[in-house]
């Protein structure tokens, strides 16, 4: 089979996808009708899409090989391809036509109604001027779906992508992925219909099946690209057409491979069983079958093994809501791969699976953070002090206020060259305009949901912390500020149970999390770093699994056993960032030389310290907004030269060892 064509094993991708790539607003009311939804969420769709997004997630060069509009939604579909890995260089921007969407529901295991919004839409506007022959040979394979071979200007690009991928040896591949609805066999207001005979359909589809060296559908979808009622039948007729390698998706039973002579009964063929899970949604699980698949045939392994993941990969996506986003790592799946094998029975319901759904939190692409300057002005408590002490109502003054350190800060990023490693910490009760002008910038943005000074902790928008999340754009960090006393039973348990509140609905939302521990009053400056060490492991012990830590500076010999124990609990963990409060500079700067040679250490997160002083002489009338930010500015540039002076020594240092070694 492999023999077909060349593996062209050095080329610079690894598969091209053609075909539909649109919007999915789904329904997140499950079990409501479709005219009964009332929220939806927003994800990357198109079986294309979905597929090229799924095997980019899985390790694949992919690329993604179509339109999109100039418009909000089609940026969004491009960025989401990037962001995840997936080469969007042919992703062209349609300046016509609006991006496709789609409107999905689940009603039951049974039900999934869709709502096809695709009228001239800028997928379907690809045409031949659209296939680069450079882009094709640069590839080891072409993915085409059904879809794409329905209108004549589609059609025509398919035929030209083909022809380039024979001629540069590609493996080319088609998902029949048969929608009547798309080929205008049902009526528009039913997406959901999976088959409708049609006699111009199959004989638009046979063809095209000699062009293909793997074809890959469900029985239906075989039944009409065959021609004939009875499965065997219409392989028959596939197989006819042509030599291609067939593969049979028959849902929670797995798939059929066919390399050779159709058999008298698909029982006879070679079946690949799926493990069993509870499904919840079908959809977009054939893409996923399809990701899985393609990931391991792409590298020449066996088919048992190509199998295996396409299996995992469609079980694991029924078991989620959504389409690309439900998509699973590499690391979940060889997780889910073993856990079926060690433990079918609680395989079953990979919903459950704790492990499972951290791992799909924390090993999917995510933007690389390891060198942060965070500044800090997320404070209330002390500057609603600081306010009423000089007369000014804190609500308008605040919000000022914080609007200006955004401003230094913007100066701090563009004098200091510090794009893509700047961040900022600001609250929503006094900061909510500085956080909206901080939004979409790339920064990493950290957000208070704790009630400040309150022991046990408490959330500043009440206990039903997960509603006020829904309002959040997704790239905020939650930052929550805890007192800890890892010797205190009543207090930790508290603590404990606030916090696994918080993480459940850090976990559902899908924001990350920052858990700021400060040790108790009661800790002397030498128990420090062992009180915080012990929270953090009462912490874990709790099944909390943070992406950050935000700890006061601690003494060079409390690190490693620090980074050796977020390692043990977490090697998935984002780092720790070094709190300021309110210490000089050079207390500071000896923290942060303690930290550089820290494995967990990703920057530090300081307010007081760089706008203390400013802050109370612009409350008290002595300088004017301009000054406030240069003074600001001016101490943020301060630190963040201590901070690169104390990453450059260990630089220096480990360079100096590896000299005197050689």
């Amino acid at each position: 089979m492999t023999e077909r064509v060349s593996p062209a094993t050095t080329r610079p991708l690894d598969a091209i996808f053609l075909g539909r790539v649109a919007v999915d607003l789904y329904a997140q009311q499950i079990g409501a009708r479709l005219e009964d939804a009332t929220s939806f969420a927003k994800y990357l769709g198109g079986s294309s899409g979905n597929a090229a997004f799924g095997c980019a997630r899985l390790g694949l060069k992919s690329s993604m090989l179509s339109r999109v509009g100039d418009d909000q939604m089609g940026r969004f579909l491009s960025e989401t391809l990037a962001h995840e890995g997936c080469d969007v260089s042919h992703l062209r921007v349609d300046p016509d036509r609006l991006t496709a969407f789609v409107l999905l529901g689940i009603k039951d295991r049974d039900t999934f109604p869709l709502l096809f919004h695709r009228e001239n839409c800028a997928d379907m506007a690809i045409e031949v001027d659209d296939i680069d022959e450079a882009h094709i040979a640069s590839a080891r394979a072409l993915a085409i779906t059904g879809t794409h071979l329905s209108t004549p200007d589609t059609l025509a690009a398919c035929r030209r992508a083909l022809d380039l991928a024979r001629k540069h040896g590609l493996r080319r591949v088609l998902d029949i992925d048969y929608r009547p609805v798309l080929w205008g066999l049902a009526p528009r207001s039913d997406g959901a219909t999976r088959f409708v005979a049609n006699a111009h359909v199959t004989a638009h589809l046979r063809e095209m099946l000699p062009s293909f060296d793997l074809i890959v559908g469900t029985e239906e979808e075989f039944r009409i690209a065959g021609g004939a009622d009875d499965l065997i039948a219409a392989l028959r007729k596939v197989r006819a057409a042509s030599p291609a390698l067939l593969v049979v998706k028959r849902g929670a039973l797995g798939c059929n491979v066919i390399d050779g002579v159709i058999p008298a009964r698909i029982d006879d063929a070679p079946l690949f069983r799926a493990p069993h899970v509870e499904v919840l949604n079908v959809l977009g699980a054939g893409d996923a079958f399809m990701a899985g698949f393609l990931s391991s045939w792409l590298r020449n392994e066996t088919i048992e093994r190509c199998c295996a993941w396409a299996n995992a990969c469609g079980a694991i996506v029924v078991s989620r809501h959504g389409c690309a986003p439900a998509m699973p790592s590499r690391a979940e799946l060889e997780h889910f791969l073993a856990q079926a094998e060690r433990d079918p029975a609680r395989a079953r319901r990979p919903d459950l699976d704790a492990d499972l759904a951290h791992l799909h939190r924390v090993s999917v692409p995510r933007p690389h953070w390891d060198d942060l300057h965070v500044f800090a002005f997320d404070h209330r408590s002390a500057l609603e002090e600081l306010a009423r002490r000089h007369g000014a109502n804190a609500a308008t003054r605040l919000s000022l206020f914080k609007s200006l350190l955004l401003r230094a800060t913007e100066q701090t990023e563009r004098v200091s060259g510090l794009s893509g490693r700047i961040g900022v910490l600001i609250d929503d009760r006094y900061g909510q305009d500085a956080l909206n002008c901080a939004s979409g910038r790339g920064w990493w943005i950290g957000r208070p949901v704790e009630l400040p000074d309150t022991t046990p902790l408490a959330f500043e928008r009440g206990r039903s912390i997960g509603t006020h999340l829904i309002t959040w754009p997704h790239e905020h960090t939650i930052k929550c500020l805890v007192v800890f006393d890892p010797d205190d039973a009543v207090q930790r348990a508290e603590q404990g149970r606030q916090l696994r509140t918080l993480y459940d609905a850090a976990c559902a939302s899908g924001h990350e999390l920052l858990i700021e521990v400060i040790a108790p009053s009661r800790a002397a400056p030498a128990q420090r770093g062992d009180f915080v060490r012990r929270a953090i492991e009462r912490i874990y012990a709790y099944g909390i699994k943070p992406e950050w830590w935000k700890l006061a500076p601690l003494d060079a010999t409390d690190w490693p056993a620090l980074d050796a124990l977020i390692m043990r609990n977490d090697p998935w963990c984002r780092g720790v960032l070094l709190l300021g409060a309110d210490a000089p500079f050079a207390e500071l700067s000896a923290g942060f030389a303690a930290a550089a040679a820290s494995t967990t250490c990703r920057g530090f997160a300081v307010g007081r310290s760089v706008f203390a002083e400013p802050a109370r002489a612009w409350f008290a009338g002595e300088i004017d907004d301009d000054a406030l930010v240069a003074r600001v500015h001016a101490n943020q540039r301060e630190l963040a030269a201590l901070w690169r002076a104390a990453r450059d020594n260990i630089v220096q240092d480990d360079t100096k060892r590896l000299s005197a070694s050689a």
